[in-house]
């Protein structure tokens, strides 16, 4: 017997089932009719909520920058410099909760790669904006001087995540190296004012935050 399900409840449904499928197989392997038949409901249904795969692809990354976007505007909104709450974001990236850390293991997967490459552009073009607000407050009040707090946030995201994907397998030199070399990226994009956050405070702050 077919239940007949909320339009929300039946749309997230396929939105979840699609994403255990996609981190499982791949998003080119998988199917709309593996999606179908895992949850029993008819190919016409599917394309009630969804005019292809790729839409739901789209809908699965929607989700995870979502709950990013939610996380950055709440440390936004806590108390403490703008370079703490920066500091502050980057260090809960890096210790993910269950979930999102089998999200960010599966998506090393080559099969995944269009995947990882959307979730990128998401943190870019979503996450990212409210970071800059952040680094603009920290600005006016005399913590960094970059005149691009957008650009410099960008492009330090992107470099962080290409370069940190699964350090826990490489030789405890290069870790250290690649460590050193982020968080002095970091203090000098920014261009951090020493007589507030001095640099061998400050780095060694950001450094902890990449230690696997």
């Amino acid at each position: 017997m077919r239940i007949v399900k909320e339009h929300d409840e039946r749309k997230n449904e396929i939105i979840i089932t699609a994403e255990e499928f996609f981190l499982t197989k791949g998003f080119n392997k998988t199917t709309v009719n593996d999606i179908l038949k895992r949850i029993g409901i008819a190919k016409g249904t599917f394309y009630h909520y969804f005019v292809s795969k790729e839409e739901v692809l789209d809908a699965v990354i929607g989700q995870i920058i979502d709950q990013e976007i939610s996380r950055a505007k709440e440390i936004q909104a806590s108390n403490g410099s703008a370079l703490e709450k920066l500091i502050t974001f980057l260090a809960q990236n890096s210790q993910e909760d269950e979930r999102k850390e089998e999200i960010v293991d599966k998506f090393q997967m080559p099969e995944n790669s269009l995947m990882k490459q959307r979730a990128l552009a998401g943190t870019i073009n979503q996450v990212c904006p409210v970071l800059a607000e952040m680094i603009e407050v920290g600005r006016q009040q005399g913590e960094f001087n970059t005149a691009y707090p957008l650009e410099s946030i960008q492009f330090l995201i992107a470099g962080i995540q290409t370069m940190f994907d699964e350090i826990e397998k490489l030789p405890p030199e290069i870790i250290q190296n690649r460590i050193i070399a982020a968080t002095d990226l970091i203090y000098k994009t920014l261009d951090v004012n020493p007589e507030i956050h001095p640099y061998d405070q400050t780095t060694e702050q950001l450094q902890k935050i990449f230690i696997p």
